[in-house]
């Protein structure tokens, strides 16, 4: 571990194998996390975090926004506001229904994972509570993939409010990882009225923190963080306002963040292409 960014254990061995051709990639799977944000008094952001469970089989123990893999019911139709499918399709560069289950998987994972749901009755409005037993079955239902995101919806007659997203980054896990994920990183303001809850199954803390506290904790090597997460969190440092954040994120670049391997030497130097920071120097014969 460098400061508090996380290198998995059998990290070095999966890399020298990678750079000898004897690993084969396992194919990520499509996720969206969602880079909630709050403004305070204090004129600094704050943005919703969880710290994931060290028994979780990816990433355990890291800080990290909700978010998860992309459910190939995200794709059914929904009703929608905001940006078309098409716009949204020429964003994060893929086809229209792509683009839709994405957007979905963003909504429907921070409602899931923080009880905050981007939606509402008509195109401009949006839920203001989502506390109560109701709500909290339907919570459930979804997490428990027994009710389909489109027909909590469909049956709740809420609009999906696309625009209330921004789509900030998009990276993939490492070819040499165990588990990968081709993930879209997203902002969003918290809607008014609405508050998180503790809710999720896959962490064990949860906290509203300033991205610049934040990376200062990763600094220190106190908060365990992933790469993508400490690059989105020193992007969105400079925002005053959550609204400032939304309104870049339409000039963001979303060329995928791949990390590569190559041999220099008697090592294999790991660099994420961009992000010198995180580069690192892993000795071919040893750890």
């Amino acid at each position: 571990m460098s400061q508090g960014q996380w290198y998995p254990t059998d990290w070095p061995e999966r890399v020298r194998a990678h750079a000898r051709g004897e690993l084969i990639p396992v194919p990520p799977r499509r996720a969206a996390t969602v880079m909630l944000l709050r403004d305070t008094a204090a004129g600094h952001p704050v943005v919703h975090m969880l710290r994931r469970r060290a028994s979780m089989a990816f990433a355990g123990g890291m800080y990290a926004y909700p978010g998860g893999g992309v459910d190939a019911r995200d794709a059914r139709p929904v009703r929608w506001a905001g940006p078309s499918l098409a716009d949204w399709a020429g964003r994060l560069g893929v086809d229209e229904g792509s683009a839709q289950a994405i957007v979905c998987a963003a909504v429907r994972e921070t409602f899931e994972e923080a009880g905050v749901l981007l939606a509402g009755l008509t195109p401009d409005t949006v839920i203001a509570d989502t506390t109560g037993e109701e709500w909290e079955d339907d919570r459930r239902a979804l997490v428990d993939r027994e009710l389909a995101f489109a027909d909590f919806l469909d049956r709740r007659g809420l609009v999906l409010r696309s625009d209330l997203l921004g789509a900030w980054a998009r990276w993939i896990t490492p070819e040499f990882e165990a588990h990968r994920y081709d993930t879209w990183f997203f902002v969003a303001a918290l809607p008014e009225g609405q508050r998180t809850r503790d809710v999720s199954t896959e962490a064990d803390r949860t906290v509203w923190i300033t991205p610049a506290e934040a990376i200062a904790g990763y600094d220190r090597g106190e908060l365990l963080m992933m790469p993508p997460t400490v690059s989105t969190l020193r992007a969105i440092t400079p925002y005053t306002r959550a609204s400032q954040a939304l309104d870049a994120a339409g000039d963001r670049d979303l060329t995928p963040v791949l990390a590569t391997a190559r041999m220099e030497g008697d090592e294999v130097v790991l660099t994420w292409p961009g992000h010198k920071e995180f580069t690192r120097h892993i000795p071919m014969g040893g750890s």
